[in-house]
């Protein structure tokens, strides 16, 4: 079973309220056990609403309010939701498929805090607690097919 960010699968999740669908991640999880999970959505965090990046260790958004613990809280929700649903299938989680560049779930690159969409090396909150737990993960943007 794989881990998809809701927000490759059109669900309009987004910070903007809109999604990021992605063709070839559709066509993926069409034929392949999944799970779609928005960590924000998940905290309850609303959709729209300001964007937000991290600065530090800590997620903001651009009015400078501290959202770090929803973000914390609404990874381990996510996490929670996959374990129960790969057991609920009987099945292991085999990886993700994660919004690249997100505070969330971006993976190696994230934008820096500044909101200018300058990346810096990092992972996202749920990334991170997926790394922690072995789980390969790729953005929409590596493309690879696991067929």
């Amino acid at each position: 079973m794989y881990v998809i960010s809701a927000c490759l699968l059109g669900e309009n999740c987004k910070y903007n309220g809109n999604n990021n669908k992605c063709q070839w991640v559709l066509d993926f999880a069409a034929t392949h056990s999944h799970v779609a999970v928005c960590p924000e959505t998940q905290a309850g965090l609303p959709a729209p609403r300001p964007p937000a990046e991290i600065v530090g260790e800590k997620v903001l958004d651009e009015r400078g309010k501290d959202l770090t613990e929803d973000f914390i809280r609404g990874a381990k929700g996510c996490w929670q939701l996959a374990q129960e649903a790969a057991k609920e299938r009987g099945e292991s989680i085999e990886g993700a498929i994660l919004k690249a560049k997100s505070p969330s779930c971006g993976k190696d690159q994230i934008y820096d805090g500044t909101f200018s969409r300058t990346l810096t090396d990092g992972d996202g909150y749920f990334a991170r607690l997926l790394k922690k737990h072995q789980i390969q993960i790729i953005t929409e943007k590596e493309n690879i097919r696991h067929d």
